[in-house]
C-alpha cells in the first residue's frame, strides 16, 4: 500500500499544446493517503481515465510528477508500480477455469498453494462466483467475467494501489450496489488504496471516503460526500452531485441580499462587491412552498416515494423544489422561500465566502 501524490501534474495528447483546450489535465496537486478509497468523479470526457493511466503508467505526464510513498515512479512502467488495475470491460482468460483466473497473478509471484487456494476461495465468496470456480470463462456472461476481473484484481494483498476504471458497466444492475458494498467491505478488511473512476454520482459517494470532481480536465473539488453536497466549490459540483441538483439563478448582491429578478433574498452574512456572473445556489431540500418569498412557477410534480419533486421556472430558469413525503403542497401557491444558512454564492462559476469568513 501506498500514499500517492500527484505534484504539478498535466498532460496534452499534443505534442505541441498552445493553449486551454489542449490540455486533457490541467496542472493538479493532489495527495491520496495510504490506504484510503477515492474516487474520480466526472462526466464523459472530463479527464479522470487520462489521470488514473498516468497514475497505473500506462500513460507518462506532460508534466509533473506521480509519487508512491516517497518514490517518484512517474517513469516507471506499470509492472514496476506494483498496483492492480481492473478496467471498464471486462479481461480474462478465456480458456482458464475461475479458479485458475483468479489464481493467476498469485501463481505469478510464487506464492505457496494452500495460501492461493484460502485467497481464491475468499474472494469467490466475495464476487459471489464460489459455485462457478471450475467452470471455464468462456461461455460466461460479460457480468460474470466482469466479476472474474474484479476477484483477480483484488485477489492480492500486497499491491500499493488498486484501480477501477468503470468497472460496473456491463454489471447487472441488481449487482451494482452488493458489489459496490463487497468493494468497501474488501477496503475496510484490507486497507487497499483504492482509486475508483466512474461518471455515476452514487457509485463514487457510496464508495469513497473522499471524491475527486473532475470537469474539462480540471479538479474542481475533492472532498467527502457530505461537503461536496453541503459546500460545493463550483457551480458544476452542485449542479451534478445530487438528484435533483444544485438549484442555480442569476443574481445582484448587495450585503446581506441577493436580487433575483427584483425580489430580493435574504443571506446569512453580507458579501463584498463582486465583478463577473454572479449567482446563488441552493439545493431542492432547502426551499419551500410559501405565500411570500419568490415567485415560482410550477409545471409539474413528480411522486419518487420518499418525496416529492416540484419542476418549475424562477425568472425562466428551471428551478426544482423537494419536499417530504406527507408534507402538504399548498393549492395554487406561486411563492417559494429559500433558507438564508444554504445559500451559495458563485462568481463565474466559484464559490465565494462571505465578508464574514473571507479573511
Amino acid at each position: 500500500m501506498a500514499r500517492i501524490t500527484l505534484d504539478n501534474l498535466a498532460h496534452s495528447y499534443s505534442p505541441a499544446p498552445k493553449g486551454d483546450a489542449d490540455w486533457a489535465l490541467k496542472p493538479m496537486s493532489l495527495t491520496w493517503r495510504d490506504g484510503g478509497a477515492y474516487a474520480l468523479l466526472g462526466s464523459s470526457g472530463c479527464g479522470k481515465t487520462t489521470l488514473l493511466n498516468i497514475i497505473s503508467g500506462l500513460l507518462h505526464p506532460s508534466r509533473g510528477q506521480v509519487l508512491f510513498g516517497d518514490r517518484d515512479v512517474t517513469t516507471l512502467p506499470t509492472a514496476d508500480r506494483n498496483i492492480a488495475q481492473v478496467f471498464q470491460f471486462p479481461v480474462v482468460y478465456d480458456t482458464m477455469t475461475v479458479r485458475q483466473n483468479l489464481a493467476f497473478p498469485l501463481k505469478n509471484r510464487g506464492l505457496p498453494a494452500d495460501r492461493i487456494a484460502a485467497r481464491v476461495a475468499s474472494v469467490a465468496r466475495m464476487i459471489g462466483m464460489e459455485d462457478r470456480l471450475d467452470r471455464r470463462a468462456r461461455g460466461l456472461t460479460a457480468d460474470a467475467k466482469q466479476k472474474i476481473s474484479l476477484g483477480r484484481g483484488m485477489v492480492r494483498q500486497d499491491v500499493n494501489a488498486i484501480l477501477f476504471d468503470e468497472p460496473l458497466t456491463v454489471i447487472d444492475p441488481q449487482m451494482k450496489w452488493e458489489l459496490r458494498t463487497q468493494l468497501k467491505a474488501l477496503h475496510r478488511e484490507f486497507g487497499h488504496t483504492m482509486i475508483y473512476v466512474t461518471h455515476d454520482q452514487t457509485e463514487a459517494l457510496t464508495f469513497a471516503d473522499e471524491v475527486v470532481v473532475m470537469s474539462e480536465g480540471r479538479v474542481v473539488q475533492a472532498g467527502t460526500p457530505q461537503s461536496l453536497f453541503d459546500a460545493p466549490a463550483h457551480t458544476f459540483v452542485g449542479y451534478f452531485i445530487g438528484s435533483p441538483g444544485m438549484n442555480l439563478l442569476d443574481a445582484q448582491i448587495a450585503g446581506a441580499t441577493a436580487f433575483v429578478d427584483g425580489t430580493a433574498i435574504p443571506l446569512a452574512a453580507p458579501y463584498a462587491p463582486s465583478a463577473g456572473r454572479v449567482q446563488i445556489g441552493i439545493r431542492p431540500d432547502a426551499v419551500r412552498p410559501a405565500t411570500e418569498g419568490l415567485p415560482f412557477h410550477l409545471v409539474r410534480v413528480e411522486d419518487v416515494g420518499h418525496h416529492r419533486i416540484l419542476r418549475g421556472e424562477v425568472a425562466g430558469t428551471p428551478f426544482n423544489v423537494v419536499v417530504p413525503e406527507g408534507e402538504p403542497i399548498p393549492a395554487g401557491f406561486d411563492r417559494i422561500a429559500l433558507d438564508p444558512a444554504r445559500i451559495g454564492v458563485f462568481v463565474d462559476d466559484w464559490r465565494i465566502e462571505p465578508r464574514e469568513r473571507a479573511a
